[in-house]
């Protein structure tokens, strides 16, 4: 490590110097052996019981992660040039995997770009950003505009960053919850419109989902659309309406929508009626965990195409046990439902269920309900929210296609 470095220096311990050294950015509080005295949300260095350099990161004082690493180069300075090659990096990689979808698409993914704790999503003339980690709450003045800059270079009209910061990861790091316009513009509507897919939804980014609306989907969810021709659909945990509406525009004879929430209901109605496609889709306001057993208790099958894209059941490993019994339910009702023949779309949004245990559930499922699975597709997010194979962490979403034999 070079001499003239003014760091403050952290000791790892040698379990976490090889934790490092396989890849992972994160150091956590237990293999922090000592460290120099310094703010939270500081860039230090971390370095081997024996001196030898490991990386430079974000310190922590509130959470379990204390150290998120954002370079494993002693010879980096962390200054506006290094930031802006940084959103350079991200941007240009975005322009090289979803080139035709830069208007509505995830521009930072935290790690997975090199910017822990940050994520930044374009819906069309408004960039919505969200922060927990301390060190990038401190360095946004600097970090945001860049945003900005670079991608107006391109010429994407944006009007201004809209800050989501209510969520409850911030207490973690010491920092407050709240949200509103960074810098705000003249035009300060919280509502933009953005199509995806051929399809056009309204997005408030002040009262929406996350950062708005769930771009992780995209595909899939043209996926979906693409083998719904002549289906009658059932979708649910629906949201704003995104599987129905890509279902009725892939051609599905009628597709019923449900989510618990009533507001969610009201602005997927709004969507299908601004796509011309209200004709075609019934809205419901249930609870779908006692609207499959309903509808078992019928008799008949009137779907043949049923999607499950529920919320995250599980936000810790101490809940993924109940999470699981939870999916595995749902997925065992909605296979009983469908014919032989009937097509079924299935996901989980959360890393705490890794795939092999998700998958396990469907084969537990599958032998619950008396059918057989073929699988038709195994997909995952979107490109615009890459996985880094060192950090399982950006793995999270899985999303499967079968046919019910």
């Amino acid at each position: 490590m070079k001499a003239e470095r003014d760091f403050p220096r952290f000791i790892i311990s040698e379990k976490g110097a090889r934790w490092v050294n396989g890849g992972h950015p994160w150091i956590y509080e237990g293999e922090v052996l000592s460290g120099d005295d310094c703010e939270n949300g500081s860039i230090v260095d971390a370095v081997s019981e024996k001196g030898r350099y490991l990386g430079s990161g974000f310190l922590s004082r509130n959470s379990r992660i204390r150290i998120r690493l954002i370079s494993r180069n002693a010879n980096d300075r962390f200054d506006g040039d290094f930031w802006r090659r940084r959103v350079r990096y991200a941007w240009d990689y975005r322009k090289t995997v979803m080139p035709h979808d830069l208007s509505c698409c995830r521009v930072i993914f935290g790690e997975s770009d090199g910017f822990p704790g940050l994520t930044a999503d374009r819906f069309s003339d408004i960039l919505v950003v969200q922060t927990v980690s301390a060190g990038m709450e401190k360095i946004r003045d600097t970090v945001f505009p860049l945003l900005l800059e670079e991608l107006r270079k391109d010429g994407a009209a944006l009007r201004g960053i809209y800050e989501r910061n209510d969520i409850a990861l911030r207490i973690h790091e010491g920092l407050e919850q709240g949200k509103g316009w960074y810098d705000p513009p003249e035009d300060d509507s919280t509502f933009t419109e953005i199509c995806e897919n051929g399809i056009y939804y309204a997005v408030d980014v002040e009262n929406g989902q996350k950062t708005g609306f769930f771009l992780d989907q995209k595909y899939n969810r043209l996926a979906v659309a693409k083998l719904a021709a002549g289906r009658t659909v059932l979708d649910c945990f629906t949201h704003t309406g995104s599987f129905a509406l890509n279902a009725a525009k892939g051609g599905a004879k009628h597709v019923t929508a449900v989510d618990i929430s009533r507001s969610a209901v009201e602005m997927a109605r709004d969507n299908a009626e601004r796509n011309g496609l209200l004709d075609r889709i019934d809205l419901i306001t249930a609870d779908v965990f006692d609207l499959l057993p309903e509808l078992a208790a019928s008799g008949t099958k009137p779907y043949d195409f049923i999607i499950l894209d529920p919320p995250a059941f599980t936000k810790s490993r101490k809940t993924a046990e109940n999470a699981e019994r939870g999916y595995r339910e749902i997925n065992t009702r909605a296979l009983r439902l469908l014919p032989r023949g009937g097509l079924f779309a299935t996901a989980s949004c959360s890393h705490f269920m890794p795939q092999e245990r998700f998958c396990r559930m469907l084969r537990t499922a599958a032998a619950d309900a008396g059918v057989e699975l073929k699988q038709i597709e195994a997909r995952q997010q979107a490109p615009d929210h890459p996985i880094l194979w060192n950090v399982p962490e950006t793995d999270y979403l899985k999303f499967y296609l079968f046919q019910v034999v």
